[in-house]
């Protein structure tokens, strides 16, 4: 793993700043990666929005549409909440550069970070093929993004 550089979703580390106060603690990231190697933050804590807060979903689009905005994120009391996630995403890039990261473990089927499908705009647990709002813009700069199943499929693969 030397030469790569990380950035990780802050809640795939065991910090509580998913919309539901809770976190997604990935055991193997913590165990697997030195601290030198990682930078970590939670891009829609980080464009202001609160924890616990109501679940948000892009509204039948991906997150490249909402970087351009040709589509908004909506959160389930249906304010648009697409500011604070384009706001993150740039933090959470501008730490990134400053970093030198290379590759981000990103929480899948996140708004902000979902890197291979994401939810649909229902609130009803669908899903569609696309990527979150960090997670486009990781791509767009040539961040190589993973998801954190996908990480860890990888990282199985180099033990053997």
């Amino acid at each position: 793993m030397t030469g790569k550089r990380y950035f990780i979703s802050a809640c795939l580390l065991g910090q509580k700043v998913r919309y539901d106060g809770q976190d997604c603690l990935v055991r193997e990231l913590v165990s697997d990666l030195i601290p030198d190697q990682y930078v970590s933050l939670c891009p829609e804590i980080s464009g202001g929005l609160p924890t616990p807060r109501p679940p948000a979903e892009i509204q039948n689009a991906s997150g490249r549409d909402v970087l351009n905005n040709h589509a908004t994120v909506i959160d389930r009391e249906g304010m648009n909440v697409s500011d604070a996630f384009i706001q993150g995403a740039y933090a959470a890039l501008a730490l990134a550069q400053e970093h030198q990261v290379t590759h981000a473990i990103l929480k899948a089927n996140s708004p902000s970070c979902g890197s291979d499908l994401i939810y649909d705009g229902t609130f009803t647990g669908d899903k569609i093929q696309g990527e979150g709002v960090t997670a486009a813009l990781f791509r767009k700069q040539g961040i190589v993004v993973l998801t954190e199943h996908e990480f860890l499929q990888a990282l199985k693969l180099t033990e053997r």
